[in-house]
């Protein structure tokens, strides 16, 4: 099976997200939006598809890394994530929530060895590409 299909993104803490994002937008052409930036690619696979990844920074406050104390958390775009969280927790792996739902697809956080908190994404690019179309990053 197939685990990691892709990077989905990057999180990052910062004393300004919007400095941040005005920032990246001006500086290197990165197309902002309340998050950060969408970046659309196409999948190695099935070149016909459009996928995403998001560049986003938070609040240096945020609880969301929690349990993690690290500057920054990693995504991984998935495939069938509810086999996955399955085959990780038989080896293991701390599980630090339950899969959660939503329109844009399937997420679930998990640590690594060094206590990096690690989101996981079962994406739904299809609704990304009608959310994003012509406002994402090339």
């Amino acid at each position: 099976m197939k685990k990691v299909t892709g990077l989905g993104g990057i999180f990052f803490k910062t004393k300004d997200p919007e400095l941040m994002k005005d920032w990246y937008a001006r500086n290197l052409g990165l197309v902002t939006n309340e998050y950060g930036s969408v970046f659309e690619f196409r999948e190695s696979d099935k070149p016909e598809n459009k996928a995403y990844s998001v560049w986003s920074p938070f609040k240096e406050d945020t609880e969301y890394f929690q349990p993690s104390e690290k500057e920054f958390m990693i995504n991984y775009r998935v495939e069938n994530i509810e086999k996955l969280v399955e085959e990780l927790r038989e080896a293991g792996v701390i599980i630090c929530d339950e899969i959660e739902t939503y329109e844009y697809g399937k997420f679930v956080h998990i640590l690594d060895p060094e206590n990096n908190k690690i989101e996981l994404w079962e994406p739904v690019d299809q609704v990304f590409e009608k959310m994003y179309e012509g406002k994402t990053t090339k």
